[in-house]
């Protein structure tokens, strides 16, 4: 009487459905990571990259979050690079004379009257959803963004998407987490906004958003 198939491939050496599977998966998660760390190293060189001249845009709006955005945002608006600011994400008591307090030198009264304060963002999406209705308000047609570069292609992402007609410039800061950027913590951070960015990439993080205000 003749052995069944199985007990034939497994006569001859021959690996099993388990082995087969768990082979295909381990050559699936190497695929992964080797795509993961491909992109990663690209993110970690593109966050470090200085910002490239920048136009007179119509807007300039900051995200708050992390050291240098307000200061920088405020020396573009006074170079004439916007004719309006927006600060996304400040604290519900801030003012415009405690931001303006920041700067090294007096800010002028008449660059203060354009500076808006947003107060209800608590998020990157937040941010996105704010900047697209003070945009909609002083007509802007082209906004320069300043966030910090481990966030800005999120930050341009998020924007892009509530202001499809709006003309979007980079302005990335280099804040003091990425001056030392092989630092365990830094790298941390990097790897954790690179992941934000793929969910965002994927749509995922404002889908989970919208999830959580349902909740809510």
């Amino acid at each position: 009487m003749a052995a069944p198939p199985a007990m034939r491939r497994a006569a001859r050496g021959a690996p099993s459905a388990p082995a087969i599977f768990l082979r295909g998966l381990l050559c699936g998660l190497l695929v992964c990571g080797a795509a993961w760390g491909i992109g990663f190293a690209w993110f970690f060189h593109d966050a470090l990259r200085p910002a490239g001249p920048l136009p007179t845009a119509d807007g300039i709006v900051a995200l708050t979050g992390g050291q240098g955005r307000i200061e920088a945002s405020l020396e573009l608006l006074m170079q004439g690079h916007g004719r309006q600011l927006l600060i996304s994400g400040v604290d519900a008591h801030a003012t415009v004379a405690a931001v303006a307090a920041r700067m090294q030198a007096p800010l002028p009264q008449d660059i203060r009257a354009r500076v808006t304060l947003g107060r209800r963002a608590t998020s990157t999406i937040g941010n996105a959803d704010e900047t697209a209705d003070w945009a909609r308000a002083h007509a802007i047609r082209s906004l320069i963004v300043v966030t910090a570069g481990y966030h800005i292609r999120r930050a341009m992402m998020e924007i892009g998407r509530t202001l499809p007609d709006v003309t979007l410039y980079p302005c990335p800061i280099l804040p003091p987490a990425l001056r030392h950027p092989w630092r365990a913590a830094s790298l941390r951070l990097m790897a954790t906004e690179y992941d934000k960015w793929l969910m965002a990439s994927l749509g995922l993080a404002r889908d989970m958003g919208r999830q959580t205000q349902t909740k809510a």
